[in-house]
């Protein structure tokens, strides 16, 4: 898996999660259990991964959406 986005906004990352998920690809938020730990402060960013192989076309995806501003690389 490689990483597309790192945010603190849970609102980003459950929207994209739901694009994602409606384009059917498979996808992880890292780091959920770390933002746990440290209080849910906000302080350490979660990261979407996706599959490899569908990496261009999830940030297609989001482009699309209008939240490429949030894009890594």
């Amino acid at each position: 898996m490689i990483e597309i986005m790192r945010t603190n906004d849970l609102v980003v990352i459950s929207f994209v999660e739901s694009l994602l998920k409606e384009a059917g690809i498979g996808h992880f938020v890292a780091d959920s259990n770390m933002s746990i730990l440290e209080g849910s402060l906000g302080v350490l960013a979660r990261r979407v991964m996706v599959d490899e192989n569908r990496e261009k076309e999830a940030r297609q995806i989001l482009k699309d959406a209008g939240i490429e501003q949030e894009l890594r690389g």
